[in-house]
């Protein structure tokens, strides 16, 4: 389990490029109020009034759309080229650059009480909602309220339904302002409610923690969460490696750690053939795409970065996006593929290319979901390509000279 969120959930952008498997929408069951009046008591005990719960809860109805997506499964696995390309890209880099800039009083601020870099925190409000951009659109109580009644983990979701109601009881949040994704997760930096109960923190001295309109309380509280999850000041979270031939990687990862000394003496070296600093400590080798892929030497500070969710693509795509915005290129080493990835313009101008052949595929947004990728399929077999519904260089390649 995460400490911010289910383990369950995918990061929010990533969630939004899978293809999802059809199912039949779920149906709202008739006995729903007596559910949520029955789970008054139980709120009470959780700190909620009596006052509050009636308030919030009167005329409540389901969104059974929430289950649909609880009971999704992805189509199939997303290549890590096609995950990073999504979220780390020009565009992205271009406006966390400009967000350092905008709000550099807040995070000189922020780094000096938590000690978290500015860039790493503005990688993690560019990941996950572009910067405030994408904040989420479904009502928490009632997207709660409905995972608390109905479907699977409803002890898990009644926990954040009433730690929710904590925070609109406290004044916060106004009401009408707390939504987010269907699961729970709110704000610039998409807390979950109890996340938020334990780490959010006034950023700006206003009295209130308010991470869907206060920018400071939303950075601030980003820096506490990575400071509490264990983040040392002025230490990397570690960096692309060059592996040198033959070494067996088999048993190495994230969490198995090896003195920086064992790793020179190994032969492996920085991507750009300097040598490994001798004065750092012990550090996992990750090759998320295998040893022929970019190579990571990763250390504690990388582990803060995957409590945030608990995803090693997830933690090298903010890792990577921080060094962007630091000035940093793309990784030296290429990714195994010769199809790759496409950014957000990319994917929008293959949309549009799409729409231009006549298929219906909804807004052209740079989220390649179940229409987009109905419609790669069809061009995919017209090109005679294999046909996977995976939006990439070579479709996109054929589909200008068209």
């Amino acid at each position: 389990m995460s400490l911010l969120k289910p383990i369950f959930l995918a990061a929010s952008l990533a969630a939004s490029l899978s293809a999802l498997a059809q199912t039949t929408p779920a149906t709202a069951p008739p006995d729903f109020s007596r559910c949520i009046d029955g789970l008054q008591g139980e709120a009470r005990a959780a700190g909620v009034s009596e006052a509050t719960y009636r308030t919030l809860t009167r005329g409540l109805v389901p969104d059974m759309s929430v289950i649909d997506k609880l009971n999704y499964q992805p189509e199939f696995q997303m290549p890590i080229w096609d995950y990073l390309s999504g979220l780390v890209d020009d565009e992205r880099v271009q406006q966390g650059q400009a967000m350092l800039r905008q709000h550099a009083a807040v995070l000189e601020r922020v780094q000096q009480r938590y000690g978290v870099p500015a860039e790493t925190v503005v990688a993690v409000w560019g990941v996950e909602s572009n910067f405030g951009q994408s904040l989420g659109k479904y009502p928490l109580v009632q997207a709660l309220g409905t995972l608390s009644c109905i479907g699977r983990r409803q002890t898990f979701f009644r926990g954040e339904l009433y730690s929710a109601m904590r925070i609109l009881q406290a004044g916060h949040i106004a009401p009408e302002r707390l939504v987010g994704s269907w699961a729970g997760a709110f704000g610039h930096t998409q807390f979950m409610p109890t996340t938020f109960e334990r780490l959010a923190v006034d950023g700006d001295g206003d009295g209130r923690r308010d991470l869907m309109d206060n920018t400071a309380d939303a950075l601030a509280s980003t820096a506490n969460f990575l400071s509490k999850a264990g983040w040392q000041s002025g230490q990397p979270w570690g960096f692309e490696v060059k592996l040198p031939a033959g070494l067996n990687t088999a048993e190495e990862g994230r969490r198995s750690k090896r003195p920086i000394s064992e790793w020179i003496a190994r032969g492996v070296r920085k991507a750009d053939g300097s040598p490994l600093p001798a004065s750092l400590g012990s550090a996992g080798l990750m090759t998320p795409s295998g040893p022929q892929g970019p190579a990571f030497l990763v250390f504690r500070n990388f582990d803060a970065i995957y409590g945030y969710n608990a995803a090693e693509s997830y933690g090298l795509a903010i890792a990577h996006l921080s060094d962007r915005l630091r000035g940093a290129g793309p990784f030296v080493t290429p990714w195994p593929t010769d199809d790759p990835g496409l950014s957000r313009a990319e994917r929008r101008e293959l949309q549009g290319l799409l729409v231009l052949r006549g298929h219906e595929i909804g807004e052209v947004d740079g989220m390649l979901g179940d229409k987009s990728r109905a419609a790669i399929r069809i061009e995919q077999a017209r090109l005679g390509q294999e046909v996977n519904g995976r939006g990439g260089m070579k479709l996109l390649r054929a589909l200008r000279g068209r």
